[in-house]
């Protein structure tokens, strides 16, 4: 398979944050999943569980051999590395170490019960969409060529601060 450029979404809201995400880049690379471009810092309020740190978020354009559900298991790999809990004992969307999302995978769009491309939620995530637009200003929906940024109106009201 020929390298596919992937966007995803990082995020952290315990302990040294700005630390976990340049660690998570690092793991990145390690893996051979190349960071080409990466997006400021935000500070983002927290969706769903409000009552928690808010997180600091970057969206990196990265470049893989990897087919989607291989990346997925890369990066839940990091994630534990790095000592993401999941499971039972966790809050769901809960405090995280480390989070990292596949928001796009090239044109692939997919779902199945381990994984949904493009992000099943990004469209409705103010801190996924500002600093991917950041880096990517022109990104379309693949699943109906929309740019992305016409979501981003959608979304104004949630807290988000470019760092």
């Amino acid at each position: 398979m020929a390298d596919k450029r992937v966007y995803l979404s990082l995020g952290s809201n315990i302990g040294e944050r700005e630390q976990n995400l340049e660690r998570a880049l690092e793991a990145l690379e390690r893996e051979q999943i190349h960071v080409l471009l990466r997006s400021s810092m935000y500070e983002t309020e927290p969706q769903d569980v409000t009552d928690q740190r808010w997180f600091l978020n970057i969206v990196a354009e990265c470049e893989t051999d990897r087919f989607p559900l291989q990346l997925l298991s890369v990066l839940l790999k990091i994630e534990r590395e790095m000592g993401r809990m999941r499971g039972a004992g966790t809050v769901r969307r809960g405090p995280r170490t480390i989070d990292i999302d596949i928001l796009l995978f090239g044109n692939v769009v997919m779902e199945t019960p381990k994984l949904t491309i493009p992000h099943a939620r990004m469209m409705e995530r103010r801190f996924v969409l500002e600093p991917l637009l950041e880096i990517a200003a022109d990104v379309r929906d693949p699943r109906n060529s929309e740019l992305l940024s016409s979501y981003l109106r959608r979304v104004a009201g949630q807290a988000v601060r470019r760092i």
